[in-house]
Protein backbone atom coordinates (compact mmCIF):
# COMPACT_ATOMS: atom_id res chain seq x y z
CA UNK A 1 0.00 0.00 0.00
CA UNK A 2 1.12 3.37 -0.98
CA UNK A 3 0.59 6.38 1.76
CA UNK A 4 -0.91 9.50 -0.03
CA UNK A 5 -1.09 12.66 1.90
CA UNK A 6 -4.01 14.31 2.40
CA UNK A 7 -4.84 17.98 2.90
CA UNK A 8 -8.27 20.22 3.41
CA UNK A 9 -7.43 24.36 2.50
CA UNK A 10 -9.84 27.06 3.82
CA UNK A 11 -9.40 28.94 0.78
CA UNK A 12 -8.57 28.77 -2.81
CA UNK A 13 -5.89 30.89 -1.88
CA UNK A 14 -4.37 28.61 0.65
CA UNK A 15 -5.04 25.53 -1.95
CA UNK A 16 -3.10 26.83 -4.76
CA UNK A 17 -0.15 27.28 -2.23
CA UNK A 18 -0.38 24.04 -1.12
CA UNK A 19 -1.24 22.40 -4.63
CA UNK A 20 2.41 24.70 -5.99
CA UNK A 21 4.46 23.65 -3.59
CA UNK A 22 3.96 20.06 -4.14
CA UNK A 23 4.76 18.26 -7.60
CA UNK A 24 2.87 15.35 -6.86
CA UNK A 25 -0.20 17.09 -5.42
CA UNK A 26 -3.72 16.61 -7.32
CA UNK A 27 -6.89 18.39 -5.82
CA UNK A 28 -9.93 16.10 -5.24
CA UNK A 29 -13.36 17.38 -5.89
CA UNK A 30 -15.96 14.54 -6.23
CA UNK A 31 -13.42 12.38 -7.03
CA UNK A 32 -15.47 9.91 -9.60
CA UNK A 33 -12.38 9.97 -11.75
CA UNK A 34 -9.32 10.23 -9.88
CA UNK A 35 -9.94 7.90 -7.21
CA UNK A 36 -10.68 5.30 -10.08
CA UNK A 37 -7.37 5.87 -11.83
CA UNK A 38 -5.85 5.83 -8.31
CA UNK A 39 -7.14 2.57 -8.27
CA UNK A 40 -6.01 1.58 -11.71
CA UNK A 41 -2.04 2.86 -10.89
CA UNK A 42 -2.55 5.16 -13.48
CA UNK A 43 -2.69 8.02 -11.32
CA UNK A 44 -0.10 8.28 -7.86
CA UNK A 45 -0.67 11.74 -5.85
CA UNK A 46 1.93 12.23 -3.17
CA UNK A 47 -1.24 14.03 -1.80
CA UNK A 48 -4.78 14.79 -1.89
CA UNK A 49 -5.86 18.31 -1.66
CA UNK A 50 -9.59 18.39 -1.00
CA UNK A 51 -10.88 21.40 -2.44
CA UNK A 52 -14.64 20.16 -1.98
CA UNK A 53 -15.66 22.12 1.06
CA UNK A 54 -14.26 25.34 -0.76
CA UNK A 55 -17.16 27.88 -1.25
CA UNK A 56 -17.19 27.22 -4.75
CA UNK A 57 -20.63 25.74 -4.76
CA UNK A 58 -23.01 28.25 -6.31
CA UNK A 59 -24.27 29.56 -9.75
CA UNK A 60 -24.63 32.78 -9.42
CA UNK A 61 -26.17 35.45 -11.92
CA UNK A 62 -24.02 38.45 -11.94
CA UNK A 63 -25.39 42.22 -13.17
CA UNK A 64 -24.02 42.19 -16.48
CA UNK A 65 -26.48 39.41 -17.55
CA UNK A 66 -23.23 36.31 -17.32
CA UNK A 67 -23.98 33.23 -15.05
CA UNK A 68 -21.12 31.95 -12.82
CA UNK A 69 -21.07 28.27 -12.60
CA UNK A 70 -19.00 27.53 -9.08
CA UNK A 71 -16.35 24.76 -9.97
CA UNK A 72 -17.71 22.49 -7.05
CA UNK A 73 -21.57 22.66 -7.78
CA UNK A 74 -22.29 18.71 -8.59
CA UNK A 75 -23.65 17.97 -12.03
CA UNK A 76 -26.79 17.11 -10.92
CA UNK A 77 -27.32 20.06 -9.23
CA UNK A 78 -26.42 21.95 -11.86
CA UNK A 79 -28.31 20.19 -14.52
CA UNK A 80 -31.22 20.88 -12.84
CA UNK A 81 -31.03 24.63 -11.81
CA UNK A 82 -33.83 27.21 -13.13
CA UNK A 83 -31.81 29.48 -15.16
CA UNK A 84 -29.35 26.58 -16.62
CA UNK A 85 -32.55 24.50 -18.00
CA UNK A 86 -34.19 27.91 -19.20
CA UNK A 87 -31.26 30.02 -20.68
CA UNK A 88 -28.94 27.68 -21.43
CA UNK A 89 -30.72 23.98 -22.19
CA UNK A 90 -27.86 22.64 -24.23
CA UNK A 91 -25.65 22.64 -20.80
CA UNK A 92 -28.51 20.87 -18.83
CA UNK A 93 -28.89 18.68 -21.67
CA UNK A 94 -25.41 17.34 -22.03
CA UNK A 95 -24.79 17.08 -18.32
CA UNK A 96 -27.95 14.59 -18.09
CA UNK A 97 -26.60 12.56 -20.96
CA UNK A 98 -23.32 12.00 -19.11
CA UNK A 99 -22.52 9.35 -16.19
CA UNK A 100 -25.36 7.92 -14.18
CA UNK A 101 -27.62 9.96 -12.04
CA UNK A 102 -25.26 8.45 -8.93
CA UNK A 103 -22.19 9.59 -10.35
CA UNK A 104 -23.62 13.26 -10.96
CA UNK A 105 -24.47 13.77 -7.52
CA UNK A 106 -20.90 12.88 -6.96
CA UNK A 107 -19.62 14.81 -9.87
CA UNK A 108 -18.25 18.62 -9.99
CA UNK A 109 -18.30 21.21 -12.85
CA UNK A 110 -14.59 21.96 -12.46
CA UNK A 111 -13.64 17.92 -12.20
CA UNK A 112 -15.69 17.09 -15.27
CA UNK A 113 -13.66 19.51 -17.45
CA UNK A 114 -10.43 17.86 -15.81
CA UNK A 115 -11.44 14.49 -16.14
CA UNK A 116 -8.92 12.44 -18.57
CA UNK A 117 -9.31 10.24 -21.24
CA UNK A 118 -11.39 6.61 -21.32
CA UNK A 119 -9.02 5.14 -23.94
CA UNK A 120 -8.33 1.61 -22.97
CA UNK A 121 -4.38 1.75 -23.18
CA UNK A 122 -4.20 4.72 -21.04
CA UNK A 123 -6.31 3.09 -18.39
CA UNK A 124 -4.21 -0.22 -18.51
CA UNK A 125 -0.48 0.37 -17.15
CA UNK A 126 0.60 -2.72 -18.77
CA UNK A 127 0.26 -1.14 -22.15
CA UNK A 128 2.52 1.95 -23.96
CA UNK A 129 0.47 4.86 -23.78
CA UNK A 130 2.24 8.52 -24.62
CA UNK A 131 -0.07 10.42 -22.44
CA UNK A 132 -0.02 8.49 -19.31
CA UNK A 133 4.05 7.77 -20.06
CA UNK A 134 5.49 10.46 -22.31
CA UNK A 135 7.87 8.38 -24.94
CA UNK A 136 6.55 4.89 -24.67
CA UNK A 137 4.32 4.72 -27.34
CA UNK A 138 0.62 4.62 -28.28
CA UNK A 139 -0.85 1.02 -28.55
CA UNK A 140 -3.82 2.07 -29.90
CA UNK A 141 -3.19 3.33 -33.08
CA UNK A 142 -2.06 -0.28 -33.97
CA UNK A 143 -4.54 -1.69 -31.68
CA UNK A 144 -8.49 -1.48 -31.22
CA UNK A 145 -9.34 2.16 -31.47
CA UNK A 146 -12.98 2.25 -32.63
CA UNK A 147 -13.73 4.91 -29.59
CA UNK A 148 -10.62 6.86 -30.89
CA UNK A 149 -10.27 10.19 -32.81
CA UNK A 150 -11.26 11.30 -35.92
CA UNK A 151 -10.26 14.84 -35.81
CA UNK A 152 -6.83 17.04 -34.68
CA UNK A 153 -4.82 13.77 -33.74
CA UNK A 154 -1.30 13.37 -33.85
CA UNK A 155 1.40 10.52 -33.92
CA UNK A 156 1.21 10.78 -30.36
CA UNK A 157 -2.21 10.22 -29.70
CA UNK A 158 -5.32 9.30 -30.82
CA UNK A 159 -7.54 9.45 -27.83
CA UNK A 160 -10.83 11.54 -27.48
CA UNK A 161 -11.82 14.03 -24.35
CA UNK A 162 -14.87 12.00 -22.56
CA UNK A 163 -16.67 15.23 -21.11
CA UNK A 164 -20.05 16.01 -22.45
CA UNK A 165 -20.17 19.28 -20.04
CA UNK A 166 -17.45 20.81 -21.82
CA UNK A 167 -18.75 20.28 -25.30
CA UNK A 168 -21.81 22.36 -24.34
CA UNK A 169 -19.90 24.72 -22.60
CA UNK A 170 -17.32 24.95 -26.08
CA UNK A 171 -20.78 25.92 -28.16
CA UNK A 172 -21.71 28.86 -25.66
CA UNK A 173 -18.25 30.16 -25.57
CA UNK A 174 -17.99 30.10 -21.99
CA UNK A 175 -14.93 30.71 -20.07
CA UNK A 176 -12.76 29.16 -17.08
CA UNK A 177 -11.91 30.90 -14.12
CA UNK A 178 -8.65 30.07 -12.83
CA UNK A 179 -6.48 30.74 -9.83
CA UNK A 180 -2.94 29.96 -9.04
CA UNK A 181 0.12 31.21 -7.20
CA UNK A 182 0.25 33.85 -9.24
CA UNK A 183 -3.17 35.20 -9.20
CA UNK A 184 -5.92 34.74 -11.52
CA UNK A 185 -6.61 34.18 -15.15
CA UNK A 186 -9.93 33.79 -17.65
CA UNK A 187 -9.32 31.22 -20.50
CA UNK A 188 -12.04 30.55 -23.06
CA UNK A 189 -13.16 26.96 -22.83
CA UNK A 190 -12.22 26.79 -26.86
CA UNK A 191 -8.70 27.16 -25.47
CA UNK A 192 -8.46 25.40 -22.38
CA UNK A 193 -8.63 21.89 -23.62
CA UNK A 194 -5.37 20.88 -25.67
CA UNK A 195 -4.98 19.19 -28.70
CA UNK A 196 -2.24 15.91 -28.33
CA UNK A 197 0.88 17.68 -30.78
CA UNK A 198 4.13 15.90 -28.98
CA UNK A 199 2.48 16.60 -25.94
CA UNK A 200 -0.32 14.42 -25.37
CA UNK A 201 -0.15 14.13 -21.75
CA UNK A 202 -1.05 17.60 -21.21
CA UNK A 203 -4.65 17.95 -21.23
CA UNK A 204 -5.53 21.49 -20.63
CA UNK A 205 -3.37 24.48 -20.30
CA UNK A 206 -3.47 24.66 -16.83
CA UNK A 207 -0.65 25.55 -15.13
CA UNK A 208 0.83 23.77 -11.57
CA UNK A 209 -1.03 24.96 -8.51
CA UNK A 210 -3.68 26.32 -10.54
CA UNK A 211 -7.63 25.57 -9.41
CA UNK A 212 -11.06 26.07 -10.99
CA UNK A 213 -13.07 28.61 -9.68
CA UNK A 214 -15.76 29.10 -11.31
CA UNK A 215 -17.30 28.96 -15.50
CA UNK A 216 -18.72 32.00 -16.97
CA UNK A 217 -21.69 31.98 -19.20
CA UNK A 218 -22.21 34.94 -21.75
CA UNK A 219 -25.27 36.93 -21.57
CA UNK A 220 -25.18 36.99 -25.14
CA UNK A 221 -26.11 33.24 -25.44
CA UNK A 222 -28.79 33.10 -22.91
CA UNK A 223 -32.37 32.27 -23.98
CA UNK A 224 -30.84 31.29 -27.92
CA UNK A 225 -32.56 27.87 -29.01
CA UNK A 226 -29.79 25.02 -28.77
CA UNK A 227 -29.38 21.78 -28.07
CA UNK A 228 -27.31 18.43 -27.04
CA UNK A 229 -27.24 15.36 -28.62
CA UNK A 230 -25.03 11.89 -27.95
CA UNK A 231 -24.39 9.27 -30.44
CA UNK A 232 -23.82 5.84 -27.65
CA UNK A 233 -23.44 1.92 -27.56
CA UNK A 234 -26.17 1.91 -25.14
CA UNK A 235 -28.48 4.21 -24.11
CA UNK A 236 -27.25 5.68 -20.55
CA UNK A 237 -24.13 5.30 -18.88
CA UNK A 238 -21.62 5.22 -21.61
CA UNK A 239 -19.18 7.51 -23.07
CA UNK A 240 -20.08 9.39 -26.90
CA UNK A 241 -19.34 8.01 -29.85
CA UNK A 242 -20.27 11.26 -31.68
CA UNK A 243 -22.01 14.19 -29.69
CA UNK A 244 -22.84 17.59 -30.76
CA UNK A 245 -24.04 20.67 -28.73
CA UNK A 246 -25.63 23.93 -31.29
CA UNK A 247 -26.57 26.97 -30.24
CA UNK A 248 -28.52 28.49 -33.26
CA UNK A 249 -30.93 31.61 -33.81
CA UNK A 250 -33.02 32.11 -37.15
CA UNK A 251 -34.79 35.40 -37.59
CA UNK A 252 -36.35 35.83 -41.33
CA UNK A 253 -34.72 32.90 -42.78
CA UNK A 254 -31.87 33.60 -42.17
CA UNK A 255 -28.95 32.32 -39.80
CA UNK A 256 -28.32 35.51 -37.41
CA UNK A 257 -26.15 33.31 -34.72
CA UNK A 258 -24.74 29.93 -34.83
CA UNK A 259 -22.42 27.69 -32.84
CA UNK A 260 -21.25 24.12 -33.23
CA UNK A 261 -19.01 21.82 -31.01
CA UNK A 262 -18.76 18.15 -31.76
CA UNK A 263 -18.01 15.54 -28.52
CA UNK A 264 -16.20 12.25 -29.26
CA UNK A 265 -14.12 13.11 -31.92
CA UNK A 266 -11.17 14.98 -30.90
CA UNK A 267 -8.59 15.33 -28.26
CA UNK A 268 -10.77 18.21 -26.85
CA UNK A 269 -14.37 19.80 -27.73
CA UNK A 270 -14.11 20.57 -31.37
CA UNK A 271 -15.35 23.75 -31.98
CA UNK A 272 -16.75 23.69 -35.90
CA UNK A 273 -15.73 27.21 -36.58
CA UNK A 274 -15.94 26.36 -40.42
CA UNK A 275 -19.46 25.20 -40.44
CA UNK A 276 -20.29 27.57 -38.91
CA UNK A 277 -18.57 30.25 -41.06
CA UNK A 278 -20.86 28.42 -44.06
CA UNK A 279 -24.04 28.77 -42.24
CA UNK A 280 -23.81 32.26 -40.57
CA UNK A 281 -25.87 35.16 -43.13
CA UNK A 282 -27.53 32.28 -44.75
CA UNK A 283 -30.66 30.54 -45.19
CA UNK A 284 -30.17 27.13 -43.45
CA UNK A 285 -31.42 24.87 -46.17
CA UNK A 286 -30.88 21.18 -45.94
CA UNK A 287 -28.48 21.16 -48.67
CA UNK A 288 -26.74 24.49 -47.18
CA UNK A 289 -26.63 22.13 -43.76
CA UNK A 290 -24.78 19.42 -45.57
CA UNK A 291 -22.64 21.58 -47.50
CA UNK A 292 -21.52 23.44 -44.19
CA UNK A 293 -20.93 20.03 -42.33
CA UNK A 294 -19.47 18.47 -45.19
CA UNK A 295 -16.57 21.37 -45.11
CA UNK A 296 -15.96 21.13 -40.90
CA UNK A 297 -15.79 17.35 -41.92
CA UNK A 298 -13.30 17.48 -44.73
CA UNK A 299 -10.16 17.64 -42.48
CA UNK A 300 -10.99 14.29 -40.40
CA UNK A 301 -8.49 11.57 -40.62
CA UNK A 302 -10.00 8.61 -39.38
CA UNK A 303 -8.15 5.46 -38.43
CA UNK A 304 -8.89 1.93 -39.83
CA UNK A 305 -12.01 1.17 -37.28
CA UNK A 306 -13.21 4.84 -36.77
CA UNK A 307 -14.58 6.24 -40.09
CA UNK A 308 -18.14 5.18 -39.48
CA UNK A 309 -17.88 8.56 -36.93
CA UNK A 310 -17.63 10.86 -39.48
CA UNK A 311 -21.50 10.24 -41.03
CA UNK A 312 -22.59 9.34 -38.07
CA UNK A 313 -21.63 13.24 -36.68
CA UNK A 314 -22.67 14.74 -39.97
CA UNK A 315 -26.26 13.50 -39.58
CA UNK A 316 -25.92 13.84 -35.93
CA UNK A 317 -25.22 17.75 -36.52
CA UNK A 318 -27.63 17.84 -39.29
CA UNK A 319 -30.48 16.83 -37.24
CA UNK A 320 -29.93 18.38 -34.62
CA UNK A 321 -29.54 22.07 -36.29
CA UNK A 322 -32.44 21.26 -38.13
CA UNK A 323 -34.41 20.58 -34.92
CA UNK A 324 -33.56 24.17 -33.73
CA UNK A 325 -34.91 26.08 -37.08
CA UNK A 326 -38.08 27.48 -36.05
CA UNK A 327 -41.00 26.31 -38.16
Amino acid sequence: MKPVGYVRPHSVDEAARAHAGRPGARYLGGGTNLVDLMKLGVESPEILIDVSRLPLDTVEERPDGTLSLGATVRNSDLAAHPLVRTRYPVLSQALLAGASGQLRNMATTGGNMLQRTRCPYFQDTSKPCNKREPGTGCAARDGVHRDHAVLGHSAQCIATHPSDLAVALAALDAHVELRGPDGGRSVPVTEFHRLPGERPDRDTVLRHGELITSVTLPADAAGLPSAYRKARDRASYAFALASVAAVLEVREGVVRQVALAFGGLAHRPWRAHLAEAELLGAAPTPDRLTHALDTELAAAEPLRDNAYKIPLAHRLAHETLTHLIPT
